[in-house]
């Protein structure tokens, strides 16, 4: 039956409100409204299969809706919220690092580690949580290019999915240990973590949280009972020496850091791993690692020591420890009962410490703004 009425003024189905159970951390925020009907109810249901299952980058590659409908989220503005792949490079060993190039034209990293283990191939996802980072760790090349903001929620997300994109495989676990510091970003950190678990089908305990220790944040963690594991950066087993690598420990003391991370694995059941850096003549001698023995055992259980040989920086005064100076620290702490592993270095050739890769491409500084 043909339509009636002039089509210039007939009305148009607007781009509907959804239900927050519906739309994930994905997609834009200002789209997230209680539902009208039903039917909206449905397209929300419908649009987030497409985001998640799909991988739709835009409206216009939304599948089974119809093209009026389309039509309307386009002229209300609404978007996927995905960022365009800047530029991407590939180390020899097949790691990853992805440049991302966000709404206002920063760019974040993301970096895929694939792994095979034992025959199970494994792929890591590195994420950042902040453009930059405010702490200035003085052996970071992040904190070296400044800082300019926190990522939103669903920036984060969208960093797993161009690495699964990159790979073409799923990703199985996720690190949050890019550029930033997580937990001066706790709410959208803990937003992509739940989105990345509900939506992703990615599992808690294969999810890693790191923090070079924020005061009041880890027990903020903690009361959330999230089965993912916590990492700090330590770097050092005592205060004076700690505050000249993380000139942010002056806010944090080490005993009191140390408590926190007690009691995160006392209310989570989850462990503690230790990051540790390994600075050549800085904090590597086995002096150090009796420190540190010392220090994890006066803390209790549930710790784990990853032991991480320097990534070169241009530019760096540190230097990489040699392989006999890194194996004479970790039996330093195997001999005193201390659970330690040496974290593989991977993509040297593909400026993978973090920010690197960033800085070589964003040479404006960035501003410098609260967290």
């Amino acid at each position: 039956r043909p339509r009636t009425g002039n089509p210039e003024t007939r009305a148009r189905p607007k781009a509907p409100p959804f239900p927050p159970s519906y739309i994930p951390c994905a997609l834009p925020a200002h789209s997230r409204a209680p539902p009208a009907s039903p039917q909206q109810s449905y397209r929300g249901k419908q649009l987030h299969d497409l985001v998640y299952k799909n991988r739709a980058k835009q409206v216009e590659e939304f599948a089974y809706v119809p093209k009026v409908f389309r039509e309307a989220l386009v002229g209300a503005g609404w978007n996927v919220g995905r960022s365009p792949v800047h530029h991407a490079v590939t180390a020899t060993d097949g790691t990853t690092k992805i440049l991302l190039k966000l709404e206002d034209n920063r760019l974040v990293e993301t970096v895929g580690i694939p792994v095979d283990d034992r025959g199970t191939p494994r792929l890591t996802a590195c994420v950042s949580s902040q453009v930059g980072c405010p702490l200035r760790c003085s052996f970071c090349a992040t904190g070296k290019g400044g800082f300019a903001r926190n990522l939103k929620g669903h920036e984060i997300v969208e960093q797993v999915l161009a690495i699964e994109e990159s790979f073409k495989h799923r990703v199985t676990n996720v690190v949050f240990m890019g550029m930033g510091e997580p937990m001066l970003n706790l709410k959208a950190v803990l937003e992509a973590h739940q989105c990345l678990n509900k939506e992703l089908k990615i599992g808690q305990r294969m999810m890693t949280i790191s923090t070079v220790g924020v005061p009041n944040t880890i027990s903020k963690l903690a009361s959330h009972k999230l089965q993912s594991t916590l990492a700090v950066s330590l770097h050092a087993p005592n205060q004076r020496l700690r505050e000249t690598i993380v000139p942010s420990a002056k806010a944090y003391p080490l005993e009191a850091l140390m408590d926190d991370c007690k009691n995160y694995f006392l209310e989570t059941g989850r462990r503690v791993s230790f990051e540790y850096t390994l600075l050549a003549g800085i904090n590597d001698e086995k002096a150090h690692a009796e420190e540190l023995a010392a220090l994890l055992h006066a803390c209790g259980g549930g710790y784990h020591v990853n032991l991480i040989p320097y990534n070169p920086v241009e530019g760096s005064e540190y230097k990489r420890p040699y392989r006999k100076a890194i194996q004479a620290f970790v039996d330093a702490l195997e001999s005193r009962k201390i659970t330690v592993s040496v974290r593989q270095t991977r993509g040297l050739d593909a400026n993978a410490a973090c920010g690197q890769l960033r800085n070589e491409f964003q040479k404006n500084p960035l501003l410098e703004s609260s967290p």
